[in-house]
């Protein structure tokens, strides 16, 4: 395993609490990531001091108190933000997020002893190294994801951590030991208790891991807890020569073929879902979607509101859902209108969406699907590197100009430009400001 090395802050917030006559110990999950050969992203501190004493201690710098009850104070340093906790035993757990009552520890052993994973519960200081009273380092080393403890008591404190753990065995790639595995079955039921936006923080990162397939192949039951739209997906045939999967699997196939963006993946996951809704099948017995993206788009809207999503982010992923089955060709004017529609940003989404969505369907027609594809975006980034006009702002005339040529209706003037950016995109007017003028004056 690496060695730990701590940064320098990390080492001052450590010295000051040693030198003041305290344990402190960085935690959780900075030591994890150390051992995996991982930068941190944030460093955690439990510490033998009381909060008032952390905050004597450290009295010339900020100090928030972030959760003094339960014995979190923040420290800035240079910065950054340092969350130091005293050693703690936690209650009960009635709201299924914060022990009702904390009772302060002097034993490191008791505060880890309360944390949700092995993986999560060592301890490292710079004097006595690393501190692991539940074999953590040895589940790192066989990339296994072990509850501290009896299972199903450390999910019933916090359903959340069900999620957590398909989480990190998606981002880690490590497989959850059985017992483990058990209890997250039996529990799973009570991630409908918990808060929707804390549920959609850990499906976003979860849905952003190396080993998302087999996360979502294998605990699909879990995940359906709290989007129960997706069962309906759940071993669906679609008896068509484009697919020889089912849409769940045909899903999750689609997800590892595009990069781990948060709103392309949640795209891909939620793409088909109106698929079983929108069947028909003809006199041959070949299945049929028509509309499907349009309902899809409908049913994740829905969903993504429901857990507590941005506006701009169910925006975008709504929009990628209704374009994803577009039949495009590399025709200059069609991919300029696309480009009008969703902007350069979305239309590289859109494609990437397409692909992704090609690579999870059978082999037939796939090769010619895929370089036609091809031929799209190479085209699209022809028309974007050449400043060929698709946009509004991109034409030789704007709003001001028929103002000038005595049109004032601001309604009339939105139409008349529209027009023009439409024949522009056509070839069939330049954008030319003497042309274009030209043009809307006889017009007028």
């Amino acid at each position: 395993m690496p060695t730990i090395v701590l940064p320098d802050d990390a080492r001052t917030i450590i010295d000051r609490l040693h030198d003041a006559g305290y344990e402190c110990y960085a935690v959780g999950g900075c030591v994890r990531d150390c051992l995996l050969g991982m930068t941190p992203h944030d460093w955690d501190f439990a510490t033998s001091a009381l909060p008032d004493e952390i905050e004597r201690v450290f009295s010339d710098l900020v100090t928030v108190d972030v959760g003094k009850r339960y014995g979190t104070i923040a420290v800035l340093l240079n910065g950054h933000s340092y969350e130091v906790t005293t050693y703690r035993v936690d209650g009960d757990y009635t709201d299924a997020r914060h022990p009702d009552e904390v009772r302060f520890s002097p034993c490191l052993r008791d505060d880890l002893s309360r944390r949700d994973f092995t993986v999560n519960a060592m301890a490292y200081d710079p004097i006595g190294g690393l501190y692991d009273a539940f074999d953590g380092e040895r589940d790192l080393r066989y990339r296994v994801i072990r509850c501290v403890g009896d299972p199903t008591h450390r999910f019933g404190e916090d359903a959340l951590r069900v999620l957590r753990a398909l989480r990190f065995s998606s981002v880690l790639g490590f497989s959850i030991e059985p017992a483990t595995e058990r209890a997250i079955f039996s529990c799973c039921d009570r991630l409908s208790d918990i808060a929707p936006e804390r549920l959609m923080r850990e499906l976003l990162r979860l849905l952003c891991g190396d080993n998302v397939s087999a996360v979502l192949r294998r605990y699909r039951s879990v995940i359906a807890v709290f989007i129960p739209e997706l069962s309906g997906t759940f071993d669906f045939a679609q008896n068509t020569p484009h697919h020889n999967r089912d849409v769940y699997k045909h899903i999750v196939a689609s997800i590892k073929n595009i990069e781990p963006d948060p709103v392309l993946r949640t795209t891909m996951l939620f793409h088909d879902i109106g698929k079983p809704m929108s069947l028909v099948v003809d006199r041959r017995g070949i299945s049929h979607f028509k509309g499907h993206p349009m309902l899809s788009a409908a049913m994740s809207e829905e969903i993504l509101r429901r857990l507590c999503c941005s506006n701009n982010f169910i925006d975008d992923v709504c929009t990628l859902i209704r374009y994803h089955d577009e039949r495009l060709t590399p025709d200059p004017p069609m991919l300029k209108r696309y480009l009008k529609t969703l902007g350069e940003r979305r239309m590289r989404m859109l494609l990437s969406v397409q692909r992704a969505d090609i690579l999870a369907q059978s082999m037939y027609l796939r090769q010619e699907k895929l370089s036609t594809l091809s031929q799209c975006e190479q085209e699209v980034e022809r028309i974007l590197s050449s400043g060929e006009c698709y946009r509004l702002s991109m034409l030789a005339v704007n709003g001001r100009d028929i103002l000038h040529l005595g049109v004032s209706a601001g309604v009339r003037i939105g139409e008349l430009l529209d027009e023009v950016l439409d024949k522009v995109i056509d070839g069939e007017l330049l954008n030319d400001r003497d042309a274009l003028l030209s043009y809307l004056r006889q017009r007028i």
